[in-house]
Formats: C-alpha cells, structure tokens, sequence
C-alpha cells in the first residue's frame, strides 16, 4: 500500500550571518511536524536550507573584506551545525549557491516565465530595502525607513531589470486565500495578508544589474543580468525535491511552507504567482509563526540582545532548548525567550515532572517487578484531542495536555503508594503510561523518547499506544535530566537561596544529592512566643508524615497567606531546637541580598504532599 506523502518546509534564511533563536524557532516547529507525521506513519520529506545569493550577502561580505562564497560557506556551515544539534531530522539542505542542484530547476523555470510572459524587461525607479532585498513604495515608508528595518538607509535605485507580472495573478491569488484553497493559519495572518492585498498585489523586480551586483544565477540569454532573490530563493522548494527531473512530483505540492510573519507577503503573494503562471498546483498550507522577544523587543544587532542557539547548545541539551520553543510560543504569536525560562520548564516540568516519574518508577519497579494488567490509568491520554491539537498546529496546547497526564501519572503513584504496597499492577499501570508519554513526546523531545523507550523495552511507534507494554527487566538509569543549578559564573541571575530560619547557622548546598527534598502542605501555623520573626509551621509531607518547623517569615507573610500553601521542604536536615521547639528541617525561599524581599519557592501544579523534588 502507498503510503500517503507529507512535504514539510522551512523558510531558507540568509547567510549573511549565523542563525539566531528565531530560526530555531522555525526549524523546530517544522522539524515536530515532521516527526508527528512519520509517526502517523506518512512517507515525509523535510527540506530546509539556506539562501545564498542577494544584495545583504554579497554587501556583508565586501565589506568584511571576505570573498564572497567563502563568506556564505562559513555561515552555512553554522546552520548546517543547527539542524545536527537540534536532532533536525531534514531529508535534504537546499543551497542555492548549489550549481547542480538548485540552479538548473532556478533556469528552467525562469524560462517558463518568458515563454508565457510574465517576465518584462524595463528601468526602473524606486526605493530599495536591503534588509527585506524588496523595492518599497513611497507611503510603506515610516520617517524616510522602512518600518520591517528602521536601522537601515533607504536606497534609491535606477536600473533596467525584470520584472515578473504578479499583478496579473493578483485577483486569482486573493480568491484562492479567501476560499482557503490556499490555506493561510492562523486565521489572522490570513485576514492581515488580505488587507494588505487589498489594493492589489504590484509587479516585483526579478533580476538585478550586473555591474550593481555580480553575485547570483546569470539570467538566461542576458549576460548583464543576475537573477534576484525572488525566483531564485522561492525555487528551492522545487529543487529540494529533485526538480527540474519529474522525481520532484512525488512531493509536490508542498503540504505546509512554515514561515516566519515577516516572510508571509512573498510567500503567499510572489510564489503563488510564480507557481500559477508556470501550471504548478499550489502549495496546500502555509502556518506562520511569530518572532521570539527578548525583554518584550524584538531580536536585533543594533540592540544587542540576538540570542545564539548555537551558544545555547552549549550549555543545554537539545531536548531542553526544543521543549521551550515548543511550549512557550502559542501558535502564530509572538514569544518571549529567555535562560531563565529555559531553566525553569527545564527543572519544574522536565526533570521534576517527568524526569522524576520515570526514574522513580523505573526503580520501584527494579526491586518489585511488574504483571500485566489492563491499563486503565492510560485510558485518561487525551490521545485523540492531542491529535487535533497537532493538526491545527497548537504545539503549545499539545504539550499542555501531555504534561497534565504526567501530573496524573505522579498522583496516581503517590496515591496507590507503591513502595507500601509492592503492588506490581500499579507500577505496570504506570509504566505502560510511560510508554504512551513517551511515544506522544518523541516529535518534541526525541532524544529523551529514545532513553525511555530503550530502558522500558519498546519502540517509538504509534501502535505502542494501543499495544500493552511487555513484561521486561526494568532498571532505574541515570536520570534523565539533571537540575540545572544557577550560579553566578552563569549567565543568568536568580535570586540567592537562602536559610532564613532565626539563628540557625548556613547550610552548605554543594551537595544536593544528599538533601532530600519534598512537597509539603503548610497546615497550621502559630505564633511564638518572644519570637518577632518566627512562625511555627505544622508541615504535612505525605508518606513522611507530619512535621514541624519554625521559620523566620513573620514580617513577608502572614499566618493566613502561609495556611493551606505548598512549599518545598528540607526533609533530612538535622533537627535544631529554636525558642524552645525543635524544628525539624527548613523550606525552600528566595531572597534578595540585603534580605528585605523573601518569596517561598512552591512547585508547580496539583502535585501530592511528599513527592521527591529533583
């Protein structure tokens, strides 16, 4: 049986620099579709690249005094680098400085074009962006700059090029895009791309003077030209998958172009024109993602604040940086990025949620076993509404919906109290649980997929969500993912931990390992007597019972904001008399320097009283 195709892009960017976060951004979310589809079983192609030619490339390299091709071949090498780190699972990296592959598809097609005329010969007077490599009208310019670059100067260009025929194509493409025959998601960058054509779309420039720029693919017959970016960046997406040989129909048309918000007026507009003026059926989707902030501003080098995925990479597994670009950026919005809430998805929901439950069970299960039985904690995998939610593209929400299973999974192992009851039917329960997390996570987080599916003897496919887990030697490994600890040296600041109980010497932290650390429900407190900063706390921690201890939180939280909270509980510190208690442990705060600011650090989510935390 045929298996149905699913052809998946990126945007190619320029090579005029090394990639930075908001490409990573792209290339994760295509690269999550990609694997969501080969695990529904689809024979997928996934093509990325990068863009090689152009004013900004050939303009960038002059003036570092590079040559130019070694210039495009040193940034290329970057992204080539990403897509490696990242567990980029492209099936091919277009470059358009590729002479055998991309440039004959790039020429026949130019062909095309003239021989149905669409391409026109004519000088030319205008506004020139090279940051958008487009001409631009008089009224889309804001105080004399272009409002998508406002730190770069306006060219005024006067040249003879060719110039393809869009507006020709205007009123077809409109139809198409209101129809959704050419489907723009979310339904907002579709209702913004048709107010922008509301006018009608204009004729763009195809090709550039050679003497102004010698760098790009010669126009056939006119040795004073060289194509400009349009038909020869937008071509890849044709020969990336073998055109201009007939092997490319396999995967034509593309089923989803992911591009960035910026990226979605040529795309929509100047590649439909091509495709329709050269008899190619049109691409069927095209979702658009927002730019990624930073400190609520757009990435920028005049700013300075361009986050690095390649730095990153140093200092995160891959699995951590995909989790939040995938959980943090709703779908067609723009994100927010930072170290910070890279740190804190990595250590509350990846190490304390998931990392936590498959370590803790896996060990449980290696000193007691497990024995078949129906699962009916599986049963609550919302599999179905994850499945729509991958199909509309709400990467977000998916994870949402897994993570709230996760949250399950550890409520029922606190609640059933497997290490009492030694009940092997509950911890197979859970692992075959684990099992179906697994396999959903695998397009997110493949790599940690992969350590789970190997330590509890599946594979990663679909029909392991139905197939009930075999009975196999479980051990407990090296966890999956180690608290990241902030120190000063880092990058990122956080506040300093503190021991802010009344007279208690510091503790040393170098350690933590050895610190047993728990969820524990603040159910009493009192006053005590003499005591200006204290509060004696009565602690429930779960399979650990009660406990009590004083705190010097008297003057940041009253004893009515303290009852009924969770907090984060030092269960195995030494017991220290205070005031005449003993107080037996501490809990987790933060504190400013001169200690005038001190917030309790409390987990996340609805998570039972007594879980390991880290």
């Amino acid at each position: 049986m045929v298996k149905e195709k699913f052809y998946v892009t990126t945007t190619i960017p320029y090579a005029n620099a090394p990639p930075h976060i908001g490409f990573a951004l792209e290339i994760v979310q295509a690269d999550i579709l990609a694997r969501w589809n080969r695990l529904l079983s689809k024979d997928v192609f996934f093509l990325t690249g990068t863009d090689e030619h152009g004013q900004k490339n050939y303009t960038t390299a002059k003036n570092k005094g590079i040559d130019v091709k070694d210039f495009v071949d040193s940034n290329t090498e970057a992204f080539l680098k990403l897509t490696k780190e990242l567990k980029i699972t492209n099936d091919n990296f277009i470059r358009t400085t590729d002479k055998d592959i991309h440039w004959p598809g790039v020429e026949k097609l130019w062909k095309i074009l003239v021989k149905n005329g669409d391409l026109e010969k004519k000088k030319y007077t205008g506004f020139y962006c090279t940051g958008c490599e487009r001409f631009i009208t008089e009224k889309e310019l804001e105080d004399g700059k272009c409002p998508d670059h406002p730190t770069l100067d306006i060219q005024e260009i006067s040249e003879e090029n060719y110039f393809f025929k869009l507006s020709k194509y205007s009123d077809k493409i409109k139809k198409l895009i209101e129809s959704d025959e050419l489907k723009i998601r979310p339904i907002k960058w579709k209702n913004d791309f048709l107010s922008l054509i509301k006018d009608g779309l204009t004729d763009v420039s195809f090709s550039r003077d050679k003497n102004h720029l010698p760098w790009g693919i010669p126009v056939p017959n006119d040795p004073s030209q060289v194509m400009y970016v349009w038909c020869d960046a937008l071509t890849n997406y044709l020969t990336g998958i073998g055109y201009p040989d007939k092997r490319y129909e396999k995967y034509w048309p593309a089923d989803v172009h992911v591009v960035g918000k910026d990226m979605l007026r040529f795309h929509t507009g100047i590649w439909p024109g091509m495709l329709l003026s050269a008899g190619f059926t049109l691409p069927k989707e095209f979702i658009v993602h927002g730019h990624l902030t930073v400190d609520g501003k757009k990435m920028s080098k005049s700013v300075g604040n361009v986050v690095s995925p390649l730095d990153l990479l140093k200092k995160y597994d891959s699995d951590s940086i995909r989790y939040i670009l995938a959980r943090a950026v709703p779908f067609g919005d723009d994100g927010e990025f930072s170290e910070g809430a890279l740190v804190s998805r990595h250590n509350d929901e990846l190490a304390n949620k998931l990392g936590n439950l498959v370590s803790r069970v896996a060990g449980l299960v290696e000193k007691n076993g497990i024995e078949k039985c129906e699962n009916k904690l599986g049963k609550k995998l919302k599999i179905e509404e994850i499945s729509k939610l991958m199909n509309e593209y709400k990467f977000d929400k998916a994870l949402n919906e897994i993570f709230a299973f996760i949250d399950r999974c550890n409520e029922y192992v606190q609640d059933k109290k497997p290490w009492e009851t030694k009940d092997k039917k509950v911890l197979y329960e859970v692992c075959d649980s684990i099992k179906k997390i697994a396999v959903i996570l695998s397009a997110f987080i493949p790599d940690t997929s992969d350590k789970i599916s190997k330590q509890f003897g599946f594979n990663i496919d679909w029909d392991e969500l139905e197939n009930p887990l075999e009975v196999c030697e479980i051990k407990k490994e090296e966890v999956l993912f180690k608290k990241i600890e902030i120190s000063e040296g880092n990058t990122i600041k956080a506040p300093e931990v503190e021991e802010i109980m009344e007279n208690v010497t510091s503790v040393e932290f170098s350690d933590w390992e050895k610190l047993d650390l728990r969820v524990a429900e603040v159910e009493a407190v009192e006053a005590i007597e003499g005591a200006d900063k204290l509060w004696k706390l009565s602690l429930d921690v779960g399979e650990l019972g009660k406990r009590t201890i004083c705190a010097g939180l008297k003057e940041f939280y009253s004893a009515e904001e303290l009852e009924g909270k969770k907090i984060i509980y030092f269960s195995n510190l030494k017991p220290r008399k205070m005031r005449g208690i003993e107080s037996q442990g501490m809990l987790l705060a933060a504190s400013n320097k001169d200690h005038t600011k001190v917030q309790l650090i409390a987990p996340l989510g609805l998570i039972e009283n007594g879980s390991i935390v880290g």
